[in-house]
């Protein structure tokens, strides 16, 4: 009986400890897109211009409606093809929803057509180790149209990058990608930063704690991008559908959560 009480005790602590270190979430903003019209200025920015962003994209980002509204409880993001030329829209939440930590989750339904790129994904809002890549980046999803049902997340830093070739990520599968709604989410601390795919984690980049930021850029603000983008050096790698004159990304909702530890 006595061994039997110890262990019963032992138990208890151990329990009792991994309850303490649990982690809480609690939302602290969401967009959930129960209105109509433009975006919600107060969280919700436009990155406009047709000069190529960085990877040779053809697109024209706008602030019109046309591009990026809001109707039946969702946020539609539209690339649209005319005479010729592609417009579409890429939404952002810096100086307005900035955040070190968390979890952002976001509800979505992506676009079909070779030559699309739809991304979710984090840039850093004050750039204090410089520019890209120095400053990090966190790629939440990304989904090229010449492969359709494989979404991707990855992040850059200096010393992981594409253009060198060191860029950190994983892939997953997800067959209805355009026709079902899934949840990719990011849960950010200061060891590691996890994906999902609904409940699935599936990459995960952990922290190397030697103080660089080469490695570890990821101890700043950072805000969150949804956007289109329509070939470039990636999505544009198989050529553009000529046939495509449209490509639709629907989100639900975005929630960001804060951390907490139970005491």
């Amino acid at each position: 009986m006595k061994m039997l009480f110890f262990l019963l005790t032992m138990l208890n602590i151990l329990f009792g400890q991994s309850l303490a270190a649990q982690v809480n979430y609690h939302l602290v903003w969401s967009d959930e897109f129960d209105y109509t019209g433009i975006p919600d200025q107060a969280s919700w920015s436009y990155e406009v211009g047709d000069h190529g962003w960085g990877n040779n994209e053809i697109q024209n980002y706008t602030s019109s409606p046309e591009n990026a509204q809001v109707s039946d409880g969702k946020l539609i993001i539209r690339a649209i093809k005319k005479n010729g030329s592609w417009t579409s829209a890429r939404l952002i939440t810096k100086n307005k929803v900035d955040f070190l930590y968390g979890k952002m989750e976001i509800r979505a339904k992506l676009p079909i057509g070779k030559g699309t790129w739809p991304a979710i994904w984090m840039l850093p809002t004050d750039w204090q180790y410089g520019g890209w890549p120095a400053s990090g980046e966190i790629d939440i999803m990304e989904h090229v149209g010449y492969d359709p049902g494989i979404v991707h997340a990855t992040v850059h830093t200096e010393s992981y990058n594409h253009v060198i070739g060191t860029q950190v990520g994983k892939s997953i599968g997800v067959p209805d990608f355009s026709e079902e709604f899934h949840n990719y989410t990011v849960v950010w601390n200061a060891d590691k930063i996890d994906v999902y795919l609904d409940e699935k984690k599936f990459f995960t980049f952990s922290n190397d704690m030697k103080g660089n930021s080469a490695t570890w850029p990821f101890d700043k603000r950072f805000h969150l991008l949804l956007n289109i983008a329509v070939g470039g050096n990636w999505g544009g790698a198989q050529g553009i559908d000529e046939d495509l004159i449209e490509a639709v990304m629907e989100i639900e909702y975005v929630r960001l959560y804060g951390t907490d530890k139970e005491k």
